[in-house]
């Protein structure tokens, strides 16, 4: 398939399924800003690397990816950012307040990343486990065992 017409159906998928990518990315990042910023870098992404779609039929897992990695990077850089501030808040001499949530929110967040990109992937935006598989570049056996240990770590946080 030419380049042009490769373009015209990444571009028209994009616009179809604008609000599914801007949850994706938001459900990662939390945040209106960081998400939007999000699916904007996916889409220059998905454009300058264009090569790599080897066809049309893998669109969506192919852009579900780009979207998940660059979900993951920024997350990277903020929690880089989050580090050098507690660093400085140790110095402080105020007192920070916990309170332990147990919100389905909290309880994802507190998940690691391998587990909450299966329960995001399969439960938010309800895809398969064999496009969960092809998104994440993991084999099925290890999507199933990942979502099972998660919903098991996501019901004993959960539990009273």
């Amino acid at each position: 398939m030419n380049k042009d017409r490769m373009e015209k159906l990444i571009a028209d998928y994009i616009i179809e399924n604008k609000e599914n990518h801007y949850r994706l990315a938001y459900s990662y990042v939390k945040n209106v800003d960081n998400a939007l910023d999000i699916v904007q870098e996916s889409i220059l992404k998905a454009f300058s690397s264009i090569d790599s779609l080897k066809s049309s039929d893998y669109i969506k897992t192919w852009f579900y990816r780009i979207i998940v990695n660059t979900s993951l990077d920024f997350l990277r850089k903020q929690k880089r950012i989050v580090l050098d501030e507690e660093i400085i808040s140790q110095y402080d001499s105020g007192v920070i307040d916990e309170y332990q949530d147990i919100d389905l929110k909290e309880a994802l967040d507190e998940l690691p990343d391998k587990y909450r990109n299966v329960i995001v992937l399969r439960y938010f935006e309800d895809l398969k486990i064999e496009e969960i598989a092809e998104i994440l570049e993991e084999n099925i056996s290890t999507i199933k065992t990942r979502l099972y240990t998660a919903l098991k770590k996501l019901h004993i946080k959960m539990s009273p």
